[in-house]
């Protein structure tokens, strides 16, 4: 939408462009997955009162019932378990044979119903392996099996033998997200830090590589994929060196 609006207000010239099939993936990849899952049915979740996951989620929502599929919503904290039952269920005692959760692996598991996670038939977007993936603890270990790759930064544990943090070097927890309880100290001795409520966690050390900037802000691309292909982009800047939840979203352009 913007990038129309942009070319309709002479802000940018006709055949200007972006690099963004985001929505055509994901209709695409909803239809395929809706010939694989029971009644073309796909439940979408995320928790009570967090206005901007809920807009995620309605999103999606809406991506999927134009791939075709039906599309329910039920609040995390509603979803219920039946003694002996091979699935969750809604709050009709459904099955919900398939879900989308905006909900973090590791804190699924560790609520009261996570133990039965593994004894249930029920189809997870996404599924429970991307909990590695989201772990920040992976970086050590792609360090050590794959050192100096050209796209890998050194990485390695803390423990309780490990110095204070170092010039160059940032702190982050494992489980940590959009920046909080990250810590780092430039190769100049600057520091900067960001609190929240991941205090509890194990760590990880990550040597510290500057973004680029652009006058007062410091960019970061984040990059979608969908169907196992690239599809598009967003950027985000800060004026800090550190990505927060409350960053800018920049659009782009290719003219």
């Amino acid at each position: 939408m913007w990038l129309e609006q942009a070319i309709a207000q002479g802000i940018l010239p006709r055949h200007a462009d972006q690099y963004n099939s985001i929505q055509e993936r994901l209709i695409n990849a909803m239809a395929h997955l809706g010939d694989r899952i029971d009644a073309r049915t796909l439940y979408f979740s995320c928790i009570k009162d967090n206005a901007e996951e809920r807009a995620t989620v309605h999103y999606l929502q809406d991506v999927a019932v134009q791939a075709g599929l039906k599309a329910p919503f039920i609040y995390t904290e509603d979803i219920g378990l039946l003694p002996g039952a091979e699935h969750f269920v809604d709050l009709d005692n459904q099955p919900i044979h398939a879900l989308f959760k905006l909900y973090p692996w590791e804190e699924m598991a560790d609520d009261a119903f996570g133990e039965h996670i593994p004894q249930l038939n029920t189809h997870w977007f996404e599924p429970p392996w991307k909990a590695v993936l989201s772990n920040k603890g992976i970086l050590p270990l792609l360090w050590e099996h794959f050192e100096g790759h050209p796209n890998l930064l050194p990485a390695f544990f803390e423990t309780a033998d490990s110095p204070p943090l170092p010039a160059g070097w940032v702190r982050k927890p494992f489980f940590s997200r959009e920046g909080s309880n990250v810590e780092l100290i430039t190769p100049t001795g600057q520091r900067e830090a960001v609190g929240g409520p991941y205090t509890d966690s194990p760590w990880i050390r990550q040597a510290y590589h500057p973004m680029p900037r652009f006058g007062n802000n410091h960019a970061l691309i984040g990059s979608w994929v969908v169907g196992d292909r690239a599809c598009g982009m967003g950027i985000r800047e800060d004026v800090g060196r550190i990505t927060k939840d409350s960053s800018c979203f920049v659009p782009h352009a290719i003219v």
